[in-house]
């Protein structure tokens, strides 16, 4: 009896835990390196059964209301399901979904965002992010909108010309996403002026130059500013509000100070 307790409360411990989906990340890490030891394995199905038995007890202890009422455990929990499959590929050989199987297995690795929850103030870092998304989400749509107008206009002009870059507007799209954090944009022009004349050699080039200044350079900065903006306005407000009481205190002590001095001259007056 006192053993079985104490099972369930190591299950039950957050830290025993994250040391096991350490382990089993490290464990997972090793294997998709090309490491093919047969301990290795053993772990990793073991890890896979610690997950499972974590998981009914937390059931059987929390109940099935409570336990998926949780954000977290709803993500531990599917994340749980959805590996335990994996577990056929070393009970059935041969198996035709072996890489389907084996997929599933790496799902695991989201139990590492249990350490996230450990992070200070993360309910307020969520808060600030949240706001900022909100704050910032006409200016994104704005910016999505201009994407694919450009990227439409691209593929009519350019498809046949550069068709690895815009043979379809989603094609265009991630040439435009590509071109506008300015990696690798000069080969996007320099594969369109292939064949060209000299003269529209440079209208090409300068035309995605203004689009690598304008969607690249100027809008990916603006969201970037707005966005930081967003995120540390709630502390701006916070330090705002900590220096209005600062000098609330202030106010109030002066007062208190110019009653009691004209007590005190009050006092001395009746006494002469």
């Amino acid at each position: 009896m006192k053993n079985r307790d104490a099972l369930r409360q190591w299950l039950l411990g957050e830290q025993a835990m994250l040391w096991v989906v350490a382990l089993n990340a490290v464990v997972i890490f090793l294997q998709e390196s090309g490491v093919e030891w047969w301990p290795l394995t053993v772990v990793d199905s073991l890890c896979t059964v610690v997950f499972m038995v974590e998981m009914g007890v937390k059931l059987r202890v929390q109940g099935w209301r409570v336990y998926w009422r949780s954000g977290w455990n709803v993500l531990d929990g599917a994340v749980t399901l959805l590996a335990v499959p994996s577990l056929l590929v070393y009970v059935v050989p041969g198996l035709g979904v072996t890489k389907v199987l084996m997929v599933l297995r790496l799902l695991r690795l989201f139990k590492l965002f249990r350490l996230v929850r450990h992070f200070p103030n993360l309910k307020a870092l969520w808060a600030g992010f949240m706001l900022a998304l909100r704050q910032s989400a006409a200016f994104l749509l704005a910016y999505a909108v201009v994407l694919v107008v450009v990227a439409i206009i691209n593929s009519a002009f350019f498809g046949s010309l550069a068709p690895q870059y815009f043979r379809t507007p989603l094609d265009g799209m991630y040439a435009m996403l590509q071109l506008f954090t300015v990696e690798g944009w000069y080969d996007i022009p320099n594969a369109i002026c292939v064949g060209l004349k000299p003269v529209w050699v440079h209208v090409v080039r300068l035309y995605f130059c203004l689009l690598l200044i304008g969607g690249g350079i100027i809008g990916m900065s603006l969201i970037n500013s707005i966005f930081v903006d967003a995120m540390v306005a709630d502390n701006n407000d916070d330090v705002k509000q900590k220096l209005d009481d600062i000098e609330t205190r202030i106010a109030e002590g002066q007062h208190r100070v110019e009653q009691q001095m004209e007590e005190l001259a009050k006092q001395l007056k009746d006494k002469a």
